[in-house]
């Protein structure tokens, strides 16, 4: 699954932007991935609830909304109302996040969990039992155009040790410097959803990048 992310596109013309990458085929994203920042959490501000709620109305493609925000436990659920398909938050910020899993779903969406960098994914696997995604990201969060952190795989292979057994249920999702340089590395870990942003969007044809990185990925997973 590729997920383009709208961080690296032009802000002037999201809707464009994201017709883009709704074509047919191997062109079409899976999911297109919104990432919300408040300058609390992480240092950049981004977009909020009214911008979801448009693009939700643009677009038949499910909306991914990664949620880099402050008190999630409060505000995650008004996107999952919007019509988010999936809305991910930081464990680092969620005061309970099993509650709030529990919430997110009522509401209509799927639930995401997402993991920094140094953060370990040990001490969170009983609470990732609760979620349908786990976001893993390969970048600190806030800020497009990073260097992909290669040590993060071993939380990948982790997590799909465990999904392929049986232990948790859920999508493997990786976020930040995901190109063709780095999808395969990422791929062979058992990466599902592939979240691209400036692979996508720094494209002349965003719909042909997001069938050549969903080629690439698909080589290495079979």
């Amino acid at each position: 699954m590729i997920a383009p992310s709208i961080l690296s596109a032009d802000f002037a013309r999201l809707g464009d932007e994201i017709r883009a990458v709704a074509g047919e085929g191997d062109t079409r994203a899976d999911w297109v991935h919104v990432d919300v920042m408040d300058a609390h959490f992480v240092p950049n501000l981004t977009l909020g609830l009214p911008v979801v709620q448009s693009l939700i109305k643009a677009t038949d493609v499910p909306i991914d909304c990664h949620l880099m925000i402050e008190n999630p436990d409060k505000w995650a659920i008004g996107y999952a109302e919007a019509g988010a398909y999936n809305v991910t938050v930081h464990v680092e910020a969620a005061h309970d996040p099993v509650a709030l899993a529990k919430n997110l779903r009522a509401a209509g969406a799927k639930a995401g969990l997402s993991i920094k960098p140094n953060t370990p994914i040990e001490d969170h696997l009983d609470t990732l039992k609760h979620y349908d995604t786990l976001l893993v990201m390969s970048v600190e969060p806030g800020f497009g155009g990073q260097s992909f952190i290669e040590g993060v795989l071993d939380k990948v292979r982790t997590a799909r040790r465990l999904v392929d057994t049986g232990h948790l249920k859920l999508v493997v999702e990786i976020d930040g410097g995901i190109n063709a340089d780095t999808i395969e590395r990422a791929a062979e870990a058992g990466v599902d959803c592939f979240v691209a942003g400036s692979a996508v969007y720094g494209a002349e044809d965003p719909g042909k990048a997001v069938a050549a990185l969903r080629e690439q990925a698909a080589r290495i997973r079979g």
